[in-house]
């Protein structure tokens, strides 16, 4: 699934075996990531969205961890709107507020399977800023948006994982909402 030649990547992100690490995961949950020129300027350099897809333009790409958010709002997004990312039906509005929250939660729980360093996923300059703020909160165990995870079938929170004999988040059910 994964469209991209590891080759062809911006030297700079070339080697990076986090960026690998990250590439094998979204190719494995269904996450299709494709290399092409970005000419407009994006949120995040070098990532766009597409339809249930994430566009990438490696020559543009400052920060490697933005794909693993960029895949969290694919992978909380209900199935049926994922085909609609980037096209002009797309609800103006999208993402609602609490499918960035759940998107940013989920990138942790990424982080956490792919044995990351919180740092690459929430690096200094994102997250407007509160990168920092986001992993203290997160490492000591305020897990903002969990609720929202747990509604989605896609994890647990302690007390039902607890009640259903089942590990508790940062384990995902389920990488991607149906």
């Amino acid at each position: 699934m994964m469209e991209t030649d590891l080759a062809e990547i911006n030297p700079d992100v070339r080697d990076d075996p986090r960026l690998h690490k990250v590439l094998r995961f979204l190719d494995s949950i269904g996450i299709t990531v494709i290399e092409r020129e970005l000419a407009h300027v994006t949120f995040l350099p070098g990532l766009d969205l597409g339809p249930g897809c994430i566009y990438v333009d490696y020559g543009k790409l400052k920060y490697p961890g933005d794909m693993v958010h960029e895949a969290g709002h694919l992978a909380v997004t209900p199935s049926a709107n994922r085909a609609l990312i980037g096209s002009d039906q797309q609800d103006k509005d999208w993402p609602p507020q609490g499918e960035e929250i759940a998107a940013i939660l989920w990138s942790l729980a990424v982080a956490r399977e792919l044995d990351l360093p919180l740092d690459f996923v929430f690096h200094a300059n994102g997250y407007k800023d509160d990168a920092n703020w986001l992993v203290e909160t997160f490492e000591s165990g305020n897990f903002i948006g969990l609720p929202f995870l747990e509604w989605a079938g896609l994890s647990l929170g302690p007390v039902r994982a607890e009640k259903e004999g089942k590990p508790a988040f940062p384990h995902m059910l389920r990488w991607m909402r149906e």
